[in-house]
């Protein structure tokens, strides 16, 4: 946790001889609030430290790595950094079941603000900070690291095809859930626990297309969503989906998007869309 600290000191210029003043100020804006950041790991050793040294121990209380029964020698990597809280799963869970893992493990610790980071050095871990402040100053429950404010995707590297269908698919989903996001395909974010502890995010798909799910039990809650701007990495060692499981998960999301619509229309109801409230 961070204590509000001020802290006045004067200073000689050496240059003109005068006296000038510098203030330090540290707020304390997370105080009473545990910032726990997850991160679903899958064969992350290569990365892994590389992430886990950016984050910011001033802001964040806790680190959980759910390791989804990776090949290589994350979990020795993670026991190396001292994660003091690691969930193996011995058979793998998809993405989406890994979360789930992520999340409750999180709740269950007292978080009042988790941040979702993936573990491949994609995401710079330089954001938390401030997807904690606006979470922390009440600003908004939700927040996501969008790649295609500005122009990070394309610059960091994100496949030309890959760029194309996301644009699509949120141009589509922005349609059908009258939203208006910049990307809905982010791995990056973070959400206040009222969030998870109000929708059944238990009920989504272990695959890829959980966090699309996520986004519209968001959505159908009442929630809004607030988008940072966040440059990306795409290297060999940072995990992506090849071009039929994109295909796949391209279908998933336009489902999800239809069953939202349908259901704000009173046509049907589908069951992960209930919230807990």
């Amino acid at each position: 946790m961070i204590h509000k600290l001020t802290i006045t000191e004067y200073n000689k210029n050496e240059n003109n001889g005068e006296r000038c003043a510098s203030i330090f100020l540290i707020i304390g804006m997370y105080k009473d609030q545990k910032v726990v950041v997850v991160l679903p790991a899958y064969n992350a050793a290569k990365t892994l430290e590389l992430t886990y040294n950016e984050i910011d121990f001033n802001i964040v209380d806790e680190v959980i790595l759910v390791d989804d029964a990776s090949k290589d020698d994350t979990i020795s990597v993670a026991n190396k950094l001292g994660i003091k809280h690691i969930i193996i799963h011995e058979k793998n869970k998809g993405y989406g079941g890994n979360q789930k893992s992520c999340y409750t493990k999180a709740l269950e610790l007292g978080a009042d603000i988790i941040i979702m980071l993936h573990p491949d050095y994609q995401y710079t871990p330089l954001l938390i900070n401030a997807m904690a402040s606006i979470i922390g100053s009440n600003l908004y429950k939700v927040v996501i690291a969008s790649r295609v404010l500005g122009r990070g995707a394309i610059k960091g590297g994100m496949p030309l095809y890959k760029y194309f269908f996301n644009r699509v698919l949120t141009w589509i989903q922005n349609t059908l859930m009258w939203q208006k996001l910049s990307e809905y395909h982010t791995g990056y974010r973070a959400f206040h626990k009222d969030v998870l502890l109000n929708i059944q995010y238990n009920r989504n798909s272990d695959d890829f297309v959980f966090d699309n799910e996520m986004i519209a039990q968001i959505f159908f809650a009442g929630y809004e969503i607030a988008e940072i701007t966040c440059p990306t990495k795409y290297f060999d060692e940072a995990s992506s989906i090849n071009f039929s499981r994109s295909i796949k998960y391209g279908f998933g999301v336009l489902r999800v998007s239809c069953q939202y619509a349908i259901q704000k229309m009173g046509l049907a109801t589908f069951d992960y869309l209930h919230n807990n409230r």
